[in-house]
């Protein structure tokens, strides 16, 4: 059985401080968590009046089929911790999101969700938990290192992510 290293990224904002670390936890449970980012504190996007995020990223190695390790992340840790979809699609507060950000150099759909997770080069609360695991990491199809997406993203940003050390997640 081949054994992948998978980027996942993770963010909450209700009962965050509780939720986010639980969620670490139970990532184990679908194979060796390798690193932990540091957690960051994050302003939310696209959505007025929510609570700040907690944001970071895991590193993950599992011999999980990418289709099967969707399916988990959604049952075993999103449903577990309460999460809970709008009907609509649209975004809301959440106890946790976990996303494969990147899966080695696929390129393509995870149950309807694109990877590489096109937010990588949108959005900086995604971008730097990911560099601070993988700083020399390519992304597949962007073609640059993750610090320096990190980078370009954290030059144009008005609102930076604010490291959160009071909250610390050993692998």
């Amino acid at each position: 059985m081949s054994v992948h290293a998978v980027h996942l990224t993770l963010g909450s904002n209700v009962e965050a401080a509780r939720n986010y670390p639980a969620a670490v936890r139970l990532l184990r449970g679908l194979g060796e968590v390798v690193a932990v980012s540091p957690v960051y504190e994050t302003q939310p996007v696209g959505m007025r009046g929510a609570a700040n995020f907690l944001n970071g990223a895991v590193l993950l190695r599992t011999e999980l089929a990418p289709v099967v390790l969707k399916t988990r992340l959604r049952l075993d840790v999103e449903q577990a911790l309460g999460r809970e979809r709008p009907a609509d699609g649209a975004w809301a507060p959440r106890t946790i999101d976990v996303d494969i950000a990147l899966w080695g150099d696929l390129v393509g759909e995870i149950l309807g969700r694109r990877v590489p997770d096109p937010d990588i080069v949108r959005h900086l609360h995604v971008a730097r938990p990911l560099a601070d695991l993988s700083p020399d990491l390519v992304h597949p199809e962007d073609g640059r290192p993750l610090a320096q997406i990190a980078a370009d993203l954290r030059a144009a940003a008005c609102v930076p992510p604010v490291p959160r050390p009071d909250i610390t997640l050993a692998p």
